[in-house]
């Protein structure tokens, strides 16, 4: 009966490693964002002795495909084979460790409650780090284009090309992170930015996915870019990143 009762509670699925921190002597707990389940929490026991079979497949930025046991309050783990060896050439580069942790506390945050939209930020968080691994474009771009796109999959899009507010088509020349992005000059609040066209062209580019607009930037874009990704974010999630504040801009 009791193997029975622990084959029923067993499940397989993709996960994404997100945080971790250690249990006691030997173990870890596991922060994920699974494929299939959302977001859970899981203990990985012995993955910190030397002998451990799956310790290395179970560290920050690193997919693999679990096998799990649910418990009461947190599953365990009991297999790790690797999918997606991205740990070890993040962790190689500060630069893009930093972007990584960011990406990942980011998606932390948007699936903590009850996995809305797991499977696609799922998706497109491994897409992200695949591409931070590989070194595909700048570390610093990628990470933007990864918040809009999570923002934008969590129900928040911003609007880069006609008001966020009335709709009217754009250019404009007003941001306002409440308002949803850019704005006209009847809707824009008082004290708004107005940020180079450029920056907005740059910020369509992430969000749409267009790497060839968005690889031919200029670093002051890249720089004023990045700061109103940085407070759209912030609007939406409600708190600070901690992540984000060590990462480093060219």
């Amino acid at each position: 009966m009791v193997q029975q009762s622990f084959a029923a509670r067993s499940y397989r699925d993709d996960a994404v490693v997100l945080r971790t921190h250690k249990l006691g002597e030997a173990d870890r707990i596991i922060t994920l964002l699974t494929k299939h389940h959302g977001q859970i929490r899981a203990v990985a026991k012995g993955v910190r002795r030397t002998s451990s079979k799956f310790g290395a497949r179970l560290e920050p930025f690193m997919v693999a495909d679990l096998q799990l046991v649910s418990g009461k309050s947190l599953d365990i783990v009991t297999q790790a084979v690797a999918k997606g060896a991205y740990g070890s050439n993040i962790a190689a580069d500060y630069g893009r460790y930093t972007v990584a942790a960011a990406m990942t506390e980011t998606a932390e945050k948007l699936t903590d409650v009850d996995g809305e939209a797991g499977t696609a930020q799922y998706n497109l968080l491994v897409g992200a780090l695949a591409s931070l691994s590989r070194a595909e474009h700048e570390p610093g771009l990628i990470l933007d284009s990864y918040l809009l796109r999570a923002l934008a999959t969590g129900g928040w899009a911003p609007s880069f090309t006609v008001c966020a507010r009335c709709g009217r088509p754009g250019p404009h020349t007003a941001f306002s992170a409440p308002l949803g992005g850019m704005v006209c000059a009847d809707c824009r609040p008082p004290g708004s930015p107005a940020p180079a066209a450029e920056t907005v062209v740059l910020l369509g580019a992430l969000l749409t996915g267009d790497w060839t607009t968005a690889d031919g930037s200029q670093v002051p874009h890249r720089r004023e870019a990045a700061g109103l990704v940085a407070v759209y974010l912030q609007w939406h999630l409600e708190r600070v990143l901690k992540s984000l504040k060590h990462v480093e801009r060219g």
